[in-house]
């Protein structure tokens, strides 16, 4: 009988595959980060944004809403996108399980409502220590993110700092809900590194730097975005309460 090699001792109580990861609180990931081969519908997710795919899926969403500024329905579209991307991303890590999110390996499915649906990806990831949220937010920025935001300025005019802020709402939410370590103070932010850091892991400037903060009103914290994602454009759509950047809006 051969004896189990070192790497098969390393895995052995490792979480196997998507299902084991995605459980829980976070179980309905596994609905929006599954491998290609499982998801209906995927099509190349380099192809669908770069191409003429999301432009007429936008068109035909924000057709939808009436007659309303284009950018506020690519902004809330990008929501949805950044959501079922960054959370299952972020989830998995804190799993110590980082997810192949290359830009060009990825597929994507779109919903009858025309939103994003589903990711699908190449194979189930590898592997991964470390709970430094500056340091694994790093790779996805810079294999996906960065292009995404760049097609998003290109395909519909919203502004880069728009898209960041847009991505950094659910960056926050996951690693924060994920978190385990003992309050630390009143103010117990466990993300606030990447939001306070004006470098990424690599030396590069560090996007969403300023995107998020916490500022303390009538005797309670609240998080506030830097840049409004112009939802309140959207008739039928409700506020973000006191994350609204604009104090105008936050009681609405």
């Amino acid at each position: 009988m051969t004896a189990p090699s070192t790497h098969d001792g390393e895995t052995a109580f490792r979480p196997d595959g998507l299902k084991a990861v995605f459980t829980g609180e976070h179980a309905w990931c596994g609905e929006k980060m599954m491998l290609s081969s499982d998801l209906d519908g995927a099509v190349p997710l380099a192809d669908f944004l770069a191409g003429n795919g999301f432009a007429e899926t936008l068109d035909r969403y924000a057709a939808g809403h009436g007659a309303v500024d284009r950018r506020a329905a690519a902004s809330f579209w990008s929501l949805y996108y950044f959501s079922a991307l960054t959370i299952p991303y972020v989830v998995a890590r804190r799993a110590e399980m980082t997810l192949p999110v290359a830009f060009e390996e990825m597929t994507i499915a779109i919903g009858e409502d025309g939103l994003p649906r589903a990711f699908g990806l190449p194979h189930e990831g590898d592997w991964s220590e470390g709970d430094d949220l500056v340091d694994f937010v790093t790779p996805l920025v810079d294999c996906h993110l960065s292009r995404v935001v760049a097609l998003f300025r290109e395909k519909t005019g919203i502004a880069p700092k728009l898209a960041w802020n847009n991505a950094a709402v659910y960056i926050d939410y996951a690693f924060n809900a994920t978190d385990r370590s003992p309050p630390a103070g009143d103010d117990h932010w466990p993300s606030r590194p990447l939001f306070d850091c004006p470098r990424l892991a690599d030396g590069s400037r560090n996007p969403f730097h300023g995107c998020l903060r916490h500022e303390l009103e009538a005797g309670a914290v609240h998080c506030r975005r830097k840049v409004c994602c112009l939802r309140y454009m959207l008739p039928g759509i409700p506020g973000c309460g006191e994350l609204c950047a604009l104090p105008e809006l936050r009681k609405q």
